[in-house]
């Protein structure tokens, strides 16, 4: 049986799951989310945890078991927690703000940047450190966001100037020797 499979999903208090046919509906204090239950897999909630469980020992649904109970983890904690991931920005003159609904970035370019902030996925920015925090309830909305914002300027490997992630090494090279 799949190891991660068959580890029960704790509900914190205030987290209820609703089990439909091939889904499950997660609430929670920071919103409603629904996670896929892929074919041959079915969720039970019981003493206030949540077991995945497959119906036959096909390679198919052993390979899904461990998939399903990641996402419904990662759904249970998004509604009780949330997710966050946090770029900043290194580079003179490079800096970023918030106009509405839309990130607008001077990264270097002869135009401004500007990035729409899709639904469900809040961005704040620190001006004065220049970092760039995403937050949201899904986590794999907002490793899209970061990683689409970290692509309009990604650190180049000469003097590091770019959005990288917070703690992100980047691998300096030599550059042209002076004659």
């Amino acid at each position: 049986m799949s190891r991660i499979g068959k580890m029960p999903v704790s509900l914190p208090a205030g987290v209820s799951l609703k089990v439909q046919k091939m889904d499950v509906e997660v609430k929670g204090p920071k919103g409603t989310l629904h996670t896929p239950l892929p074919p041959g897999i079915g969720c039970k909630v019981e003493e206030g945890r949540a077991v995945l469980t497959r119906t036959t020992e096909q390679k198919r649904e052993r390979a899904f078991h461990g998939m399903a109970r990641a996402l419904l983890a990662n759904a249970v904690k998004g509604v009780s927690e949330g997710f966050s991931r946090d770029l900043e920005i290194q580079g003179i003159g490079y800096k970023a703000q918030i106009q509405g609904k839309k990130l607008e970035m001077a990264l270097g370019f002869s135009h401004p940047v500007v990035y729409p902030v899709p639904d469900g996925v809040s961005i704040a920015v620190d001006t004065k450190v220049g970092r760039i925090s995403i937050t949201g309830t899904d986590k794999q909305k907002v490793g899209q966001v970061a990683a689409e914002i970290r692509g309009i300027k990604p650190p180049e490997p000469y003097k590091g100037k770019g959005i990288r992630y917070v703690g992100e090494y980047v691998k300096k090279k030599v550059g042209k020797t002076g004659a």
